[in-house]
């Protein structure tokens, strides 16, 4: 089973989609990641159900 999933998400700051990379072996996270267009800093909440779905919550720093 691969454990890397690939998520388009829309920064918060500039509002460009981005490519991030999940790692699918922790079912939650929150983590800092930098936005590669305007170079902010995004707040990935990130979660798997018990189905396996992910859901990727992009957000402000602060938030």
């Amino acid at each position: 089973m691969n454990q890397l999933a690939s998520e388009t998400i829309s920064c918060p700051y500039c509002g460009e989609a981005i490519e991030v990379l999940i790692d699918c072996s922790v079912a939650e996270q929150d983590y800092i990641e930098d936005c590669e267009v305007c170079c902010r800093p995004i707040n990935l909440n990130v979660s798997l159900d018990q189905n396996g779905r992910l859901a990727v919550h992009p957000g402000h720093e602060n938030e």
